[in-house]
């Protein structure tokens, strides 16, 4: 069954109780508290907001005996509490239990408008005993300010050989942030915690690394693979922590990239590749909680079936489980692919899929939604909006790699796929359009790009181009605007794969439909860019594959400056180019910036994609000279 806390409203956003009261050190006290309640006898519960059931969802309460639950509303005297049919607060003073909880953060009002009815000798306590440290409160005067939890979680490993680097950037300062700083604690797979830190962000809005070698080093750690928690102390503006993490190794086949984990549970996740011949695909479970997941707790089925394998494991508080996909449903193989019931238990996993030649990629499954229906409105609003929502990926230089997309049911209601994939060049030209028909739920089809490149008798322009993956309602059908998928490149020479998924949005319009445009930045529409491209450290070279997709016409060219910063911040140069409407340009790190400009910028520096005019998509990848690179979609912010 999935935990009956709410993590995230697609509606309301995020929810900083389940974020309080999920804290790592949340638990810690909580494990304390408990014991003391224990101890002392029969409990009293005061419930004035409803919180006690999100407690319950996260930590065990059997150590408790319940004495009474008392509520302050009249309409919820008809609602269990903790099991339990409640009293009104008015009932508290002929309560003859030693101690009262009150389940509550910044109880001070509440517990005021009832100190008379509290018997004497009564202990009161409550959320309020497992407050996180003052210092790590950007808003101490609401507890529950989203700001206070600006928290995430990370695949983080060196083992084997085979190290991580996770990359952020101080855009908290670009709020009014004056300080920023970073709380870390770091997890082995058993959920031991193996160091505690906390590092100073550098003023301004700049770059921050966390290189998994460093760490061991530091901390004098062995072999490790597990889970990095994260808190920024001092945010502003913005409560999510972004990230890039590149996976590198001691053997320069090793190369792969990934990004932030989204740090919400939730129900399913969804676009899991199974393995292809020759290749182990292992599906890494992060338990984002201080509690156990217990056995049957998490599972996977097919796209399309019910048949759902659960694992018969308990996984600690905070551990990391790799699951072989294999071992659960062995038969099933790619273009299949798998929906992962996480019932709330984790944050948006990684994967990883190993080659029987040694080589390896990693990526992440995606949040299916469980809220949508279909919207009946979608095939009628092309006379507004033009091709609507878009997905677009890139198609890599065809000389040297193959690309391929796979669509990807991403919502449960979502029984069919209505679409169909444009190939463009990079000038904007459609050069192909493949229309998939009314694609069913359970039907996994790879479209190979070669062949349609090769159907169509043309070639693209300068080489590469991009996809598109839009809806197709020429046949019917029905569609709810929550259109995702997967795409996998694969360089022709070493055989090293990259592979990155995402979803469709509408672009560059300047009407409205729902959420969308979407807009980091502002209201909407979403008409701007602020893209964060993190570059390689050398030698490795870095990509930038920038695509302008346009719902309708808009400028018939992008105005976009690529700007360099130093570690610091500072600004080093700045390089203006120019994105045709509907298509998309591929530069190397190299190309932008002389020699001069990049000894001088030195380590640690970034670059920000930056446009007023339009909204981009970027995609970002690390080469080297062995054949190996990795590739996935940039964040904005």
């Amino acid at each position: 069954m999935s935990l009956t806390i709410e993590t995230f409203s697609n509606t309301k956003g995020g929810n900083s109780l389940y974020k309080a009261l999920a804290h790592p050190i949340t638990g810690q006290k909580f494990a304390a508290l408990t014991e003391r309640i224990a101890q002392a006898g029969p409990v009293a519960v005061y419930d004035p907001l409803g919180h006690a059931a999100s407690l319950a969802a996260i930590y065990d309460l059997s150590p408790w005996t319940l004495a009474a639950c008392f509520v302050q509303r009249i309409e919820n005297l008809g609602h269990p509490v903790l099991g339990r049919a409640p009293e009104p607060v008015t009932e508290l003073p002929d309560c003859d239990a030693p101690t009262l909880f009150v389940a509550a953060f910044d109880a001070g009002r509440a517990l005021q408008q009832i100190e008379h009815l509290i018997p004497d000798g009564m202990e009161v306590i409550g959320f309020d005993s497992l407050r996180l440290p003052e210092e790590f409160l950007t808003n101490r005067t609401r507890y529950l300010d989203p700001l206070n939890f600006a928290t995430n979680l990370a695949f983080f490993r060196d083992c084997g050989g085979t190290h991580s680097r996770i990359l952020l950037v101080n855009y908290w300062a670009s709020h009014g942030a004056p300080e920023t700083s970073l709380w870390l604690r770091l997890y082995d797979g058993q959920g031991s915690i193996l160091a505690d830190w906390t590092s100073q962000l550098p003023s301004g809005v700049s770059s921050f690394a966390i290189d998994s070698q460093e760490i061991r080093a530091r901390f004098g750690l062995g072999d490790f693979t597990g889970t990095l928690f994260m808190h920024v102390i001092g945010a502003a503006g913005h409560d999510v922590v972004k990230y890039v993490i590149d996976t590198y190794g001691d053997e320069p086949t090793v190369l792969s990239c990934t990004h932030d984990a989204n740090p919400w549970p939730a129900d399913r996740y969804a676009g899991l590749p199974a393995p292809d011949a020759d290749e182990r695909v292992v599906l890494w479970v992060q338990n984002s909680h201080p509690v156990p997941i217990p056995r049957g707790g998490i599972g996977i089925n097919r796209m399309g079936t019910e048949a759902v394998a659960w694992l018969d494991e308990e996984i600690p508080p905070f551990g990391t489980h790799g699951l072989d996909v294999a071992d659960l449903l062995p038969d099933v193989v790619w273009p299949a692919q798998l929906e992962i019931r996480a019932g709330r238990y984790f944050v948006r996993p990684r994967y990883e899929v190993f080659h029987r030649e040694g080589r390896s990629r990693i990526a992440h499954a995606n949040v299916e939604r469980t809220d949508l229906a279909p919207d009946p409105k979608l095939p009628e609003l092309s006379n507004l909006t033009g091709k609507g929502y878009i997905l677009p990926a890139p198609i890599l230089p065809t000389d040297r790699w193959q690309s391929s997309l796979l669509p990807t049911p991403m919502a449960t209601c979502q029984e069919e796929l209505p679409i169909a994939a444009l190939v463009i060049d990079s000038s904007g030209r459609e050069i192909r359009r493949h229309r998939f028909g009314r694609l069913a739920r359970a039907n996994s089809s790879a479209l190979e790009l070669d062949g349609l490149l090769a159907e169509s008798g043309k070639d693209l322009s300068e080489g590469y181009g991009h996809v598109e993956l839009v809806y197709d309602f020429d046949d019917g059908g029905e569609a709810d605007g929550w259109l995702h998928g997967l795409f996998r490149y694969r360089d022709r020479a070493s055989g090293h794969v990259a592979e990155t998924s995402f979803g469709a949005h509408m672009f560059n319009l300047p009407i409205t439909y729902g959420n969308e445009p979407q807009s980091y930045a502002s209201a909407l529409p979403g008409l701007s860019t602020r893209l964060f491209l993190r570059l390689g450290q050398a030698p490795l070279e870095t990509l930038l594959h920038l695509i302008y997709p346009a719902s309708a016409p808009w400028h018939r060219r992008s105005e976009t400056d690529l700007i360099l910063y130093d570690a610091a911040g500072r600004e080093i140069a700045k390089k203006r180019i120019h994105v045709p409407c509907g298509g998309s340009r591929l530069f190397r790190y190299s190309e932008l910036f002389d020699t001069a400009v990049r000894e001088s910028a030195g380590e640690g520096t970034y670059i920000m994609v930056r446009d007023t005019t339009c909204r981009l998509f970027g995609y970002h990848g690390l080469l080297n000279g062995e054949g190996a690179f990795s590739l996935d979609h940039m964040f904005g912010f």
